[in-house]
């Protein structure tokens, strides 16, 4: 497995962030009633974790194998991006 580097860890959570933020645009565009915000949430925080272990696996690496400091970066950025989205739904 690769050590990633602090620079490509940041590409990656940049380009995981603008696609979660693309994706949150499609879903709150066909959403039926606020009822499906619990299933909004869900669906997108789990393929914020897809999506993360995918550009992981391009890289040769897995997020088992990132050192804690870099998984509690990884945390807080998706709950950042999560946020942002929810506040957006929210008004």
């Amino acid at each position: 497995m690769m050590v990633l580097s602090q620079k490509t860890i940041e590409e990656i959570l940049n380009s995981l962030d603008k696609s979660i933020a693309e994706l949150a645009k499609v879903v709150l565009e066909n959403i039926e009633s606020q009822n499906n915000f619990q299933d909004m949430e869900n669906f997108l925080s789990s393929q914020y974790e897809i999506r993360l272990q995918n550009l992981l696996k391009a890289k040769n690496t897995d997020i088992h194998y990132l050192e804690s400091g870099i998984k509690n970066l990884v945390i807080q950025r998706k709950q950042k991006i999560l946020e942002e989205v929810f506040n957006q739904y929210q008004n």
